[in-house]
């Protein structure tokens, strides 16, 4: 099975996030899939398989599986436009949040996601002692499982320290930081203790409740935005009402093969 380690949201390798492509000629076994992206051990692992016009896609990171994720989308988009489907300009993918497309722009591709909106709830003490910084908002993300919590500016984001055993009790799926920025308009941090993934380096699920969240407060539908992880990212992003557009580059950093048998029972 071909596999490819693609840096999203960047245009250096060592930069951006790292995302494990995988391009099985049938769907694998769920158990299957769960080994070899813990075996890869990186934040997701994508899962994509050629249909009639599409692809079908899955995302698992190295405990679980997940129903959206940005960056190994754009990875998996990459792959497919350089090495597969070549000289193709978008492409459908099928995934558990409904259909996804991606779009090729010169060397920019850009996700066509569902928008999350959020709903404001009130900052606790837990809030602050995980982050160990002053909440001024906080907002739960229309699926319940992520929070949104709003800082005073950039450099309490960068500078934010969490301690991941309370942040695990803030949230079942994850804790996003973020606050307007000095160079670009918002910035932000992502954490998801539970799900395996201390801190992700970009993260473009994330950014389709932060591109509605910034929208509305900025009154702006194009902005951009960076991540500040130590491996850091920059996104390009766009507000479309029921939608978001979200645009980086790729880096090829490996390309190979997966050697375990695909066929064989993994229970």
């Amino acid at each position: 099975m071909k596999y490819y380690m693609i840096d999203a949201f960047t245009d250096t390798v060592f930069k951006g996030n790292p995302a494990g492509v995988c391009l099985p000629e049938a769907e694998l076994d769920d158990v299957a899939m769960q080994k070899i992206a813990a075996e890869n051990n990186l934040s997701e692992t994508a899962f994509a398989v050629k249909q009639d016009g599409y692809y079908d896609l899955r995302w698992f990171t190295p405990e679980v599986e997940i129903d959206l994720c940005g960056h190994a989308t754009l990875g998996s988009a990459y792959v497919i436009m350089n090495f597969v489907d070549t000289g193709i300009k978008e492409i459908r993918f099928e995934s558990k949040s409904g259909t996804l497309f991606v779009r090729r722009k010169e060397n920019l591709y850009e996700l066509d996601f569902p928008a999350r909106k959020t709903r404001k709830t009130a900052v606790t003490a837990e809030m602050e002692q995980a982050f160990g910084v002053k909440i001024l908002e906080a907002y739960i993300l229309n699926d319940s499982r992520e929070l949104l919590l709003l800082l005073e500016n950039e450099r309490q984001v960068k500078n934010a320290a969490p301690d991941f055993d309370l942040v695990k009790n803030l949230a079942s799926h994850a804790v996003t930081i973020t606050s307007q920025g000095e160079q670009v308009d918002f910035v932000s941090r992502f954490f998801a203790p539970n799900m395996g993934i201390f801190e992700d380096p970009v993260t473009g699920s994330a950014h389709t409740g932060l591109i509605p969240f910034w929208s509305e407060r900025l009154n702006k539908n194009r902005m951009t935005a960076i991540q500040l992880s130590k491996r850091g990212g920059n996104i390009i992003c766009e507000y479309c009402g029921e939608r978001v557009k979200i645009a980086g580059n790729a880096a090829l950093y490996l390309e190979g093969e997966i050697l375990a048998d695909d066929t064989k029972d993994y229970h």
